[in-house]
């Protein structure tokens, strides 16, 4: 039997939730709740549309032109975002995970992200995947098989879609108090701004409609609850919904629009909000650059590093 394009598939049920999974990229591929979509799905037997649904790690987002300084030594990544010419998303988008674990609702992937030019740590990443009545809870752990200490951030990369209705007439929940801002053509970090400096973009503090705003910018200053958790939501006109939420280990969220040059004329234009909680910054690993901090982590010899979120129906 050929293995489909995404690699193999595993199923998740537990209630009205149904969660697929493809093990390359360790890759939400699609995550229903009552028969409707929480995130943009696609096709087992295709190669995955970008990163959709993915794990992202050792870094989520970018490293600026593929170069940073870490202990001292200067490293080349290669450049997985020609048209912008930076180091995007990591290494684990495109390794095929196995089983390690499995039960009732419950699924563990490993993969193992070996030393290479530009990288040259040795990591052990495991994706737990977790569906029950609150949602589906997903974990990464990352241990350091190196005899040096490692620099890592994480973060998913689901789209989310609140219901049947156009994204710009979703409703928008954004607790955060500050926008990264970079630079429009190749979003290059440039410095932290209140969500004020541009509200109509930036400022969803209070539930507001979407509308023909385009954003693909990190945002921080999270809003939490008693229980230190940050949640972002996205309602249909509908009454239907979705929500990613997570605890204190993810200090950042990406949000995208999910523009595509070419407008409506391209398949996925729009068709759902990304929205990717991260340990790290943008370019965190070029951290001494910023006058903020980014959440680079770094992971001693033998020691692990975990990051938690939960997708769920509203």
């Amino acid at each position: 039997m050929t293995t489909p394009l995404s690699g193999t598939q595993y199923l998740l049920a537990s209630g009205d939730y149904e969660a697929h999974i493809a093990s390359v990229g360790a890759s939400l591929r699609r995550l229903t709740y009552a028969g409707r979509d929480l995130v943009v799905p696609f096709d087992a037997d295709e190669v995955r549309p970008a990163y959709r649904g993915v794990i992202l790690a050792p870094w989520p987002n970018r490293i600026v032109d593929g170069r940073y300084t870490f202990a001292g030594v200067e490293r080349q990544a290669a450049l997985t975002e020609p048209e912008r010419g930076h180091a995007l998303h990591g290494l684990a988008a495109w390794l095929d995970f196995t089983a390690v674990d499995s039960a009732s609702g419950r699924l563990t992937l490993g993969a193992t992200i070996e030393p290479q030019q530009g990288y040259p740590w040795r990591l052990r990443v495991e994706v737990t995947f977790a569906l029950g009545a609150d949602g589906l809870r997903q974990s990464v752990r990352a241990r350091n098989l190196s005899p040096q200490v490692a620099p890592f951030g994480t973060g998913p990369h689901p789209y989310l879609v609140a219901g049947p209705a156009p994204l710009d007439d979703w409703t928008l929940t954004l607790p955060a108090d500050r926008v990264l801002e970079v630079t429009p053509d190749r979003l290059a970090p440039l410095g932290l701004r209140p969500v004020e400096i541009d509200p109509d973009r930036f400022d969803f503090r209070s539930p507001r409609r979407l509308g023909g705003v385009e954003i693909d910018h990190a945002f921080t200053g999270l809003r939490r609850d008693a229980d230190g958790m940050a949640a972002v939501r996205v309602v249909d006109p509908a009454g239907t919904g979705v929500e990613v939420s997570w605890d204190r280990g993810c200090p950042w969220v990406q949000v995208h629009t999910a523009d595509l040059p070419g407008g409506a004329s391209q398949p996925g234009h729009r068709a759902g909000l990304a929205v990717e909680p991260m340990t790290c910054a943008p370019d965190a690993f070029n951290a001494d650059r910023y006058d903020y901090d980014t959440g680079l982590a770094r992971i001693e010899p033998g020691q692990t590093f975990t990051a938690t979120w939960r997708i769920a129906g509203l």
